[in-house]
């Protein structure tokens, strides 16, 4: 997609939620600058196993969150790296951090320093846990807030075992806050000619998506646990064992739950609501199990669909990848790697009916496009006189 073909995006972060960010805006067709330390660079090429390449030093860590994007590289604490940040601010749309509160401003760049250079720039600072407040200063890692944000007492099979989510999906849904929040931020910029910033953390993120967990608090004042692989407010909602392994079956509402009913030959008043399925959620669970154990999944799968009811496979991520769907959907693209020839990525997940089709770079190895840039940025200046 190229709807931010004409954005130039100046990428400081490093590890997942920023780069994750600057990846998405890359894929919209952003000109996305990513600066690294020339020793080094981004943590996250250091994050294995798996290693790939001749030498076994590509971290495919790194190639999830790098896509089109160019690396140079760029020691920020020399005079002549805060110089080229300097001239590299004057030209950017947008600029991401992810460095703990203060950092950027000891390096020279406080966000008063930034509009001094470019009044119209968008700054993007994603935190552990908030820019200010009490523990605004904490350093934030994603196992981490998940626990802190009430996430891990929300996932595993009860309270006495919480589990992390196994994506690292607080740095992720950092990473497309802080997105849409620069998407709004240019929107913004058209009407007022001037930039903002958009501030998102691990904890805003992950509390911003409690959704009717929240709301069970904050309204009807119970505290939510964990309910294992089955819904906490919807029966029958999760996974059901059949005879050679398990399904998912979601049962929304009372037609569903009538042909589902009838499938199985379970005819039982009491289960005649959801409220009235979920006060006896385990007897709901068992009954339907009984029924569904006594043939194999693909026969369950093919009568459910038939009855459309909503059900479906628990898939290992190499079956994903090679599912039909999947890549019909442009959830994999191939990319020329300088090392690794072509190889596949997982793809972005928006498409834009009418837009030209995208044209994805591998992720950049450290300092790539240095000199690309250098000349670039010379060019663009000269242009302005």
């Amino acid at each position: 997609m190229t709807v931010l073909n004409d954005v130039v995006v100046l990428d400081l972060s490093r590890a997942l939620a920023g780069p994750h960010a600057a990846q998405l805006l890359g894929d919209l067709g952003a000109f996305v600058i990513k600066v690294e330390h020339p020793s080094g660079g981004d943590e996250s090429r250091g994050w294995g196993p798996p290693f790939v390449g001749p030498e076994n030093d590509i971290s495919t860590y790194f190639l999830s969150c790098n896509r089109n994007k160019r690396s140079i590289a760029v020691d920020l604490k020399s005079a002549g790296g805060r110089d080229l940040i300097e001239r590299l601010v004057r030209q950017s749309d947008v600029l991401i951090e992810n460095f703990r509160t203060g950092v950027l401003d000891r390096l020279g760049f406080p966000v008063s320093r930034l509009h001094e250079l470019n009044p119209r720039l968008v700054v993007l600072s994603i935190t552990g846990f908030g820019h200010d407040g009490p523990e605004g200063g904490r350093p934030g890692y994603d196992q981490i807030a998940q626990g802190e944000a009430g996430l891990m007492s929300l996932t595993g099979p009860s309270p006495d075992e919480p589990y992390r989510v196994g994506a690292s999906i607080a740095d992720l849904l950092a990473g497309l806050h802080g997105a849409y929040g620069v998407v709004a931020a240019l929107y913004e910029r058209e009407r007022t000619g001037r930039g903002r910033v958009v501030r998102t953390s691990l904890l805003a993120s992950v509390v911003g998506v409690h959704a009717y967990h929240g709301t069970a608090w904050t309204v009807a004042g119970r505290v939510p646990g964990p309910a294992g692989n089955h819904h906490s407010s919807i029966t029958p909602y999760g996974a059901f064992h059949c005879a050679d392994g398990m399904i998912q079956i979601a049962v929304a509402n009372e037609t569903q739950w009538a042909k589902l009913a009838g499938l199985l030959g379970i005819d039982d008043p009491r289960y005649a609501t959801n409220r009235d399925r979920f006060a006896v959620r385990d007897e709901v669970i068992a009954d339907v199990e009984k029924v569904l154990r006594t043939m194999d999944r693909a026969h369950w799968l093919a009568e459910l669909s038939r009855l459309g009811v909503p059900a479906g496979a628990i898939r290992t991520l190499d079956e994903v990848y090679e599912w039909a769907q999947t890549r019909s959907q442009g959830l994999v693209i191939t990319v020329d790697h300088p090392v690794l020839g072509p190889i596949e990525l997982p793809g972005p997940a928006l498409r834009v009916d009418g837009a030209p089709p995208a044209r994805h770079t591998a992720p950049p190895g450290l300092g790539e496009h240095t000199e690309e840039v250098l000349a670039w940025l010379a060019a663009r200046e000269a242009a302005q006189g």
